[in-house]
């Protein structure tokens, strides 16, 4: 090589590394379910109905300027410096019984004078307790051989100021969540196990059992639990009803004592998603970013192949002036802003990104069975298009009904026909995204033709916003099975006009309360002929309308979530590809 082409080539890859590293500089949004590789379901009895992903119980703790995130049966965990581009390190944390690894489950993760401590959950003794003091790499080693107070679904608090550790655990629809010290040195309970707290459902209609909080046979289970403590007081946080419901949620009550005292928390549940694409929002943590922004990460619920089939969520939290604890779900399947300072997580880091094709037409290069096209179109993570094959050439195509403004776009895919079992390593995901005015002429938008990395959610910022009227998804390869998405997601703005304001919005409250009907309330508001849909706000204070219902192509819904003697506020907005309407005036349901 010459010396001028040497140089010309040397230029050439600077200005390589210099536009790759812009473009992921570019991304400021992610979007719900988060884009990791899930592991698939590890357990045959839970995989009869087809192999697929699953993961559930999310742990997220800063350290060291960087996030780790731990679940439920993946045969490692997963660490980020920006919480979206998230590194997988594979790890067998437990012992190989009878030539099987058994794997973590519901893990806890806690940071204790600068290292980082995990264990997953156990029934019995012998289990070890791990720590690293840089989890960046596999680099851990026991910290206590068998934790001797055997806990399922642990988490734990430390007390820095004071060297104190706590632990918390318990799952059931019996017994109560327990808590205990841990002495710091041995690592081991001293014996005094103190019971915290048990499921109300007579009065919390939200802890009731079922998809509609109406099932009145079997007892809703408590679990879940982590303690965060803020000015002072210990936010003792639960998942409830149940993991396979939309309405699966996270509660709090709040003490100024570690192990006694907890007073159910008024603004509950706090982390709550019983609508829209991305479905529940519970057995969570709640962590801070590195800026000092309070966030939840809980479970999403799938529930399609089996009841167990979940992922993972994010959600802006925090605490306001009245040190109530929350979680902004609102938009929350939508593009959302990464971590950043001074940022107001009660208003939301909503991008203001619209859905474009809901419900739109689509086409298809092939259809099989009963797998509808417009499945994938329909704001329904359970129901999923599928192609005849994962081979390439497959195609899906969606018409937005007008040039529109795109600024991104999140490919969830189905697992129709995986042949997977467990972690799979060395797999991914290629395609292309094409973009067409006419449908006639078409250029490439999203080119990963050449991706080596496995992206089930995948979701992509544009770094210039494209204008478009169809777009075309053009598969390359895929890891396993068939060709198959249960959602083309679209984001940006159309040219036309908002939703006005609904109209005639009213809430009606079960009246008398002879069975508890109280904790149902029947919604109802005039159609609003431009919308794509709604949201509903609310909360037991006008100015602390937390909670959000997001819904579809409807305009009623029957709230059964509500408290039985406590009096509530309401609002809601309309929404369409164009924009958000006006919310309108609050209602109260006494």
């Amino acid at each position: 090589m010459k010396p001028y082409q040497k140089n010309n080539f040397i230029l050439l890859i600077v200005l390589f590394l210099c536009c790759w590293g812009s473009t992921n500089a570019q991304q400021k949004t992610y979007c719900n379910p988060i884009n990791i590789d899930y592991g698939y379901t590890p357990i045959p009895n839970f995989a009869t109905q087809g192999k697929h992903r699953a993961t559930a119980d999310p742990v997220i703790v800063t350290f060291k300027g960087n996030y780790f995130l731990f679940s439920t049966n993946q045969w490692g965990y997963w660490w980020s410096n920006d919480m979206v581009d998230w590194k997988f390190i594979p790890r067998k944390f437990l012992r190989e019984r009878n030539k099987v690894y058994d794997e973590l489950c519901a893990p806890a993760a806690f940071v204790m004078k600068d290292e980082l401590y995990l264990i997953g959950s156990t029934h019995g003794p012998a289990f070890s307790m791990w720590k690293s003091k840089d989890p960046t790499r596999d680099n851990w080693e026991i910290a206590v051989d068998s934790l001797k107070a055997g806990a399922w679904d642990p988490g734990f608090l430390y007390e820095e100021e004071k060297d104190k550790l706590y632990m918390y655990w318990g799952s059931s629809n019996v017994y109560p969540l327990l808590g205990t010290e841990i002495n710091t040195k041995t690592l081991q309970s001293e014996g005094y196990v103190k019971p915290l707290i048990s499921l109300v459902p007579e009065d919390h209609g939200w802890e009731r059992f079922g998809e509609h909080n109406d099932n009145t046979f079997l007892q809703p289970f408590m679990e879940g639990a982590w303690v965060t403590k803020y000015n002072n007081k210990y936010y003792l946080q639960y998942g409830a009803p149940g993991t396979e419901f939309s309405g699966y949620g996270d509660g709090v009550y709040v003490s100024d004592s570690p192990l006694d005292g907890f007073s159910y928390q008024k603004h509950n549940p706090f982390s709550y998603k019983p609508g829209g694409f991305a479905r529940g929002a519970g057995h969570g943590a709640t962590y801070q970013d590195v800026y000092g922004n309070w966030w939840h990460v809980s479970t999403i619920i799938l529930n399609q192949k089996n009841s167990f089939e979940r992922r993972i969520g994010i959600w802006p939290a925090g605490f306001d002036q009245d040190d109530i604890l929350y979680s902004n779900t609102a938009y929350g399947d939508y593009p959302t802003y990464l971590p950043k300072e001074n940022a107001n997580h009660i208003k939301g880091l909503f991008a203001g990104w619209m859905l474009l094709n809901y419900n739109k037409p689509v086409q298809v290069s092939s259809t099989l069975g009963g797998y509808k096209p417009n499945f994938a179109v329909d704001e329904d993570m359970r129901t999923y298009w599928s192609a005849k094959t994962g081979d390439k050439g497959e195609w899906f195509q969606t018409d937005l009904g007008e040039v529109s403004t795109i600024n991104a776009i999140q490919i969830n895919y189905a697992d129709q026909d995986a042949e997977f079992l467990g972690k799979s390593s060395g797999v991914y995901h290629q395609y292309k995204i094409y973009g067409s005015n006419d449908g006639k002429k078409w250029t490439v938008l999203v080119d990963k033709s050449t991706n080596k990395t496995d992206v089930p959610h995948d979701y992509i910022e544009l770094e210039k916003p494209a204008n478009a009227r169809f777009l075309k998804l053009e598969n390359i390869k895929m890891p396993t099975g068939k060709f198959a998405l249960s959602g083309f997601r679209v984001f940006g703005k159309g040219r036309g006009e908002k939703p006005n304001p609904v109209e005639d919005f009213i809430v009606l409250r079960n009246n008398p309360d002879k069975f508890g009907e109280r904790r149902n309330s029947w919604i109802k508001w005039k159609a609003n002929d431009l919308a794509d849909g709604y949201v509903i706000y609310f909360g037991k204070s006008e100015d602390k309308l937390y909670g959000s219902i997001m819904v579809y192509g409807v305009n009623e819904y029957y709230f059964s979530g509500m408290d039985r003697t406590d009096t509530y506020y309401f609002q809601i907005e309309a929404f369409n590809t164009n924009g958000i309407s006006e919310r309108t005036a609050i209602v109260k349901s006494e």
